[in-house]
């Protein structure tokens, strides 16, 4: 019999309205700059998420995957989390995996760097500055553009 096997990983757009921004209409988006260190896109900018290792009878089991991810790795807290899309790839290892992008609500907390060996940097960055910049992966822009139109009832 022929095994079939993904190493599941959710990704999480976290969406927040800009401080500085009157009209309250221009979001920005959380990406992080990945660590050396990382097995697949190692120094690229991406979202942060990682694998599901949901204990047998989790339920929401993406959703929980995706809260506990951000918090460990940047320190922020989500509310309303939404599917937005999936895709499948293969790591620079050589494992398949699905990936499922979640569109994510900034409930509170400050980003910053918890793991160092997973995440060199943080920003919050609008759509425009994330398609201006020259170290963003296709994939990330698109997750980050289809969780804006996500976000944006598109």
């Amino acid at each position: 019999m022929d095994e079939y096997a993904h190493v599941v990983n959710v990704d999480g757009v976290v969406a927040r309205e800009r401080d500085d921004d009157s009209d309250g209409d221009t979001p920005e988006f959380l990406v992080i700059e990945r660590s050396a260190e990382e097995d697949h896109a190692a120094g690229l900018l991406g979202l942060p998420g990682g694998k599901l290792e949901p204990e047998p009878g989790t339920d929401h089991a993406i959703e929980a995957t995706v809260r506990r991810e951000i918090e460990e790795e940047v320190g922020v807290t989500v509310g309303e989390v939404e599917y937005v899309c999936s895709g499948t790839f293969e790591t620079d290892t050589g494992h398949q995996c699905l990936n499922v992008v979640t569109r994510c609500e900034y409930e509170g907390g400050e980003a910053r760097v918890r793991d160092p060996e997973e995440v060199a940097a943080v920003h919050w960055l609008t759509l425009d500055e994330l398609r201006a910049r020259g170290d963003v992966p296709e994939f990330t822009e698109t997750y980050v553009e289809r969780a804006a139109a996500v976000r944006d009832g598109e």
